[in-house]
């Protein structure tokens, strides 16, 4: 039987992953900043909470970290820890730059010291390579982080790179662009949107205040995101991925599609806010997934329309 490590077990893309490997027979240890307290409620609603090793685990701290890698024995880790919201990491910076970049570190130097032979998967995002104008990214595009979230994302790709190179470890970063499910806090715009579309369309006199509309994104479904993370360990060499839809919806169109679900006219609900808008922000954001679809053979199934409809459909 293999063994895997999710650090940071309690966010969204950890339960779909660990219901993945699950089901594929894996043994599955998660962590969290405190596996006592933490109420996995994205473990309970998949049912696997039970079928899950949970140990408390802080990034930062090496100790802690060495410690749990020679516990679990994994032999995959996926690192997934840290604050994920680009809006939350301008009210918490350290934070957002902190577990990024030293929870890499002491994931990739704990596992050298030991000296174990493992794979390594970690979670980078498309906010690094920051607004290059609407062309498409690929893994090769420049780095241009323009929010905390993004510098500490950029850190981390970069110590992923130098430990693959320098100490030949199994080490990759999946590149992820926006993607969405119902288990999203409203920290997220997209859960905020939907959230608003539906207490509408059962009475609520609300309106939705929301920023630049005109911004870009590429939004996909997470639960089929977690798959394109387990292919990557399941590779010859490691390499960093793209992982997204390779299309891209402006948020006015997301709007629209959200309330459309409920046949609401967006138009009537929604309010534009300055004080919503980011000091920098990207506006539009494409991903080049030609490498991903060509080397692991996978491709999302789902866009943001079916994005929409499938976490609408879950408020029922």
């Amino acid at each position: 039987m293999k063994s895997a490590l999710i650090c940071g077990i309690s966010g969204q893309d950890g339960g779909y992953l660990a219901k993945l490997l699950i089901e594929k027979g894996y043994e599955v240890w998660g962590t969290s900043r405190d596996a006592k307290n933490t109420s996995f409620s994205n473990l309970e609603n998949l049912e696997i909470k039970e079928s899950i090793k949970l140990v408390t685990m802080k990034p930062e701290n090496y100790q802690n970290v060495f410690e749990v890698i020679v516990r679990s024995k994994a032999q995959e880790i996926y690192f997934l820890s840290g604050q994920s919201s680009v809006g939350l990491s301008f009210i918490y910076p350290v934070e957002s730059i902190t577990c990024a970049t030293l929870g890499a570190l002491n994931i990739l130097e704990a596992a050298r010291k030991i000296n174990l032979n493992k794979k390594f998967f970690f979670a980078v995002s498309s906010e690094m390579f920051g607004d290059n104008g609407g062309i498409p990214i690929s893994e090769n595009s420049s780095l241009n982080p323009s929010n905390p979230y993004a510098v500490g994302k950029a850190s981390q790709f970069w110590i992923v790179k130098n430990y693959r190179q320098i100490f030949s470890q199994y080490a990759c970063s999946g590149i992820l662009f926006n993607h969405e499910s119902p288990v999203r806090s409203e920290n997220f715009v997209t859960q905020k949107i939907i959230n608003a579309a539906y207490r509408i369309s059962k009475g609520s006199n609300e309106f939705l205040k929301l920023g630049n509309l005109k911004v870009a994104r590429d939004w996909g479904w997470a639960p089929e995101y977690v798959k394109a993370m387990w292919l990557m360990l399941q590779q010859n060499s490691p390499e960093d991925y793209i992982i997204a839809t390779g299309k891209t919806y402006t948020l006015q169109e997301f709007v629209c599609e959200a309330f459309l679900f409920y046949n609401l006219n967006w138009k009537d609900f929604v309010e534009y806010s300055k004080e919503l808008d980011r000091p920098t922000e990207i506006v539009i954001s494409k991903a080049d997934v030609s490498k991903t679809k060509k080397n692991l053979s996978w491709l999302a199934k789902y866009d943001m329309k079916d994005v929409v409809k499938l976490i609408s459909l879950s408020k029922k």
